[in-house]
């Protein structure tokens, strides 16, 4: 079964940039500009993994990492939390609402996608 990731984030190149080198790895990529239905998309499509933009238009990465971790059927989801907020203190801010990989931008496609594969597995 190909194994499943969410993007959020508001950048439409960065959402084309990782969709394109995770869809090349064999994931099934699913992208979001914004946090509107994200979590009837997570409870509908019971990703392997999300990766969220801390600063969206609507609400914030932050938030949705709570939700997600106070919902019992989403709470194992693990959750990366991608930023241009680089200061020691909002990462562990971040982490401690409940991510479990902080990136900041600008960032390695290619270090992401090694990062993706440690924590949920191949694709496939």
């Amino acid at each position: 079964m190909m194994k499943k990731v969410i993007i959020v984030d508001d950048e439409a190149f960065i959402l084309m940039i990782l969709e394109d080198k995770l869809k090349s790895a064999g994931f099934k990529v699913l992208t979001r500009r914004n946090g509107q239905g994200i979590m009837e998309l997570l409870k509908s499509e019971k990703p392997d993994l999300l990766i969220v933009d801390w600063m969206l238009p609507d609400t914030t990465g932050i938030d949705i990492c709570r939700m997600i971790k106070n919902t019992l059927e989403l709470s194992a989801v693990p959750v990366f939390m991608l930023t241009a907020k680089g200061q020691e203190a909002d990462e562990k801010y971040a982490m401690e609402s409940g991510a479990v990989k902080y990136i900041t931008k600008p960032f390695s496609p290619k270090t992401l996608l090694n990062l993706v594969i440690e924590t949920i597995g191949e694709a496939k």
